[in-house]
């Protein structure tokens, strides 16, 4: 097979990619956001977690978790956060470092997944109206919506987070959402995928080339798919500061296509590698890095 069967260059723009992502996220706003909240008893001394839910993409329910600090005065600033591939939005006592450094947290339920999810990449991969990953995007353009209707928080102050699949999905919401302070992208999935394809050696781009050695003739469709929603193309249209930050050995998400992502952004960007570090990119020291660009971008001027 070829090792290489979209090219080696980063996938071209399409001609109607506004439009294609304005008709996408005008479909989804026909149907209320009918958010439901409902407060869950986590066993948190200083966290209060919320159960939340609203209508996404062609109105189907999507699960959040919304978690803030319990002892909170004033609007919050407010992280929206989307995970890896098959997490889902994991436990509800998962990851409690944004609420705990002071802001409300939506971390939202990537649609499907969950436990052992795999196959997620291939929906719809011929087709960009049916693709799984436009589902998605506008799933959680919705959730940023939801997230600045939110009563304890300050709809001004408002950052996209997201890790390897998550971090995909963040770049290509900064894309479509106007006035958010930050786009933070750890290890981003769906980048650059004629170069993923190639140099992955572990994890979801695996599923994809081994569809295209049992299909090549689909090659074209499959990059015309892949060209809505690689953050190439979505870095190309960034409105919002975007920190990105990438394991120089990382074999899932290579940290060529993460390079190739800030290359193309079109705000101010800085990028983070991170020597010997495999898909967890920093990790610890990655994270107190984002905790000091949010504190930096929520004080800041809009």
């Amino acid at each position: 097979m070829d090792p290489t069967p979209l090219g080696r260059e980063p996938l071209p723009t399409p001609d109607d990619y506004r439009s294609f992502w304005d008709a996408a996220i005008d479909e989804a706003s026909c149907h209320p956001l009918d958010v439901r909240r409902a407060p869950l008893d986590a066993g948190l001394a200083i966290i209060d977690v919320f159960d939340v839910s609203f209508a996404g993409h062609d109105g189907r329910r999507v699960g959040a978790w919304l978690r803030m600090p319990r002892h909170r005065e004033g609007e919050l600033p407010v992280v929206v956060h989307a995970n890896g591939y098959g997490a889902g939005r994991l436990d509800p006592i998962d990851d409690l470092t944004w609420s705990s450094a002071g802001y409300a947290h939506l971390i939202v339920g990537t649609f499907g997944q969950g436990g052992a999810s795999t196959g997620h990449l291939l929906e719809g991969i011929t087709d960009p109206q049916n693709s799984y990953y436009r589902g998605v995007i506008v799933d959680t353009v919705r959730a940023v919506q939801v997230a600045r209707e939110l009563d304890e928080v300050d709809p001004d102050r408002v950052a996209m987070i997201g890790n390897s699949q998550g971090g995909g999905i963040a770049l290509g919401v900064g894309a479509l959402v106007p006035g958010l302070r930050a786009v933070l992208a750890q290890a981003p999935f769906l980048t650059d995928a004629p170069e993923a394809l190639g140099l992955a050696a572990t994890g979801p781009w695996l599923e994809l080339r081994a569809y295209l050695a049992e299909h090549p003739d689909h090659a074209d469709r499959v990059a015309r798919t892949l060209s809505y929603v690689d953050g190439v193309t979505s870095a190309r249209h960034a409105t919002a500061p975007g920190w990105l930050s990438s394991g120089l050995a990382d074999t899932i998400c290579p940290p060529e296509t993460t390079r190739a992502a800030a290359d193309a952004y079109a705000a101010d960007v800085s990028l983070t590698e991170w020597p010997g570090a495999g898909h967890e990119a920093g990790a610890t020291a990655d994270r107190r890095h984002a905790l000091d660009t949010l504190r930096e971008r929520f004080s800041a001027s809009a």
